[in-house]
């Protein structure tokens, strides 16, 4: 069998040292979409060295996206094909602000492995902390298709109870057509969002968006929209991938806005709001 599940469970940790500069933080913010219109005051801030503001989802690229999504396949009992594994969901707690350079030590494992039947579930679990203490804790859910079967646990629901009403805020975000092949250079390269061969033989006609830049683009409405662009105030960010972004599309993200946190709904406006992101929380400040 592929997934050893056991196995999994039972390895030990591993480490590795990211380092990261504010080159690294402007081109994970410009791959998100920021610097539009370029000499905005409110865009300057993700873009512009002397006044730079760290996004708290840039921990997910930070120091070149080690260990990533894709560090999961390579931990004992772990053996699939890239071509079966998409990013199911992704979970940020932040512990203090992330400074626009730095260096720390992130130790990764898998902290879960769920049989969904049809499909296995890893929870990839990375803890970073710097000289002064822990900065983030990551969680990717590494959904792998025909995996599963084997009578293991299921897992929790990470379906959530819709929110009720008409949003608060609801603001477009266009994605460029060029949008994953800017975003890939902060680490992540998957071929799957830039080769048309290989995203044909993963089942999708043409590339698509990476998971983990719709999830950038959408905290940072959230925070440009609701939290006064105060990156800051964020303190814990999570979602689940419920659908597919081609570049080139729009993406429509509802906010429904309470004192301590935000529920969010993404969704793809050109395919009649074809669901995008879900299950999605900000807790802030």
């Amino acid at each position: 069998m592929p997934i050893d599940a056991a196995k999994a469970l039972a390895a030990g940790p591993r480490t590795v040292e990211l380092s990261w500069d504010h080159k690294d933080v402007q081109l994970y913010h410009l791959g998100i979409g920021a610097g539009s219109p370029a000499t905005d005051p409110d865009e300057l801030r993700y873009t512009l060295e002397s006044r730079l503001h760290v996004l708290p989802s840039f921990a997910t690229v930070a120091g070149a996206g080690r260990p990533g999504v894709t560090g999961g396949l390579s931990m004992p009992g772990i053996e699939v094909e890239l071509a079966r594994v998409l990013h199911g969901g992704q979970s940020l707690l932040v512990h203090r602000p992330i400074p626009a350079t730095g260096t720390a030590t992130a130790t990764h494992r898998i902290a879960a492995v769920y049989d969904k039947g049809t499909a296995a579930v890893l929870v990839l679990r990375t803890e970073v902390a710097d000289t002064e203490g822990p900065l983030w804790t990551n969680d990717a859910q590494i959904f792998i298709r025909g995996e599963g079967g084997w009578g293991g646990d299921r897992g929790p629901s990470a379906r959530l109870e819709p929110p009720t009403g008409e949003p608060d805020r609801t603001v477009e975000r266009p994605v460029r057509d060029d949008q994953a092949l800017l975003y890939r250079l902060s680490g992540d390269w998957n071929p799957l969002h830039a080769d048309p061969e290989f995203a044909k033989v993963a089942g999708f006609e043409r590339p698509i968006l990476h998971g983990l830049c719709t999830y950038g683009i959408t905290l940072k409405a959230v925070v440009d929209t609701l939290l006064g662009g105060d990156v800051t105030r964020v303190r814990s960010y999570a979602t689940r991938f419920a659908g597919v972004v081609y570049p080139g599309e729009t993406l429509r993200i509802r906010m429904w806005h309470t004192p301590g946190s935000t529920r969010v709904a993404v969704s793809a406006a050109e395919r009649a709001d074809a669901p995008v992101l879900a299950d999605t929380v900000v807790e802030h400040t």
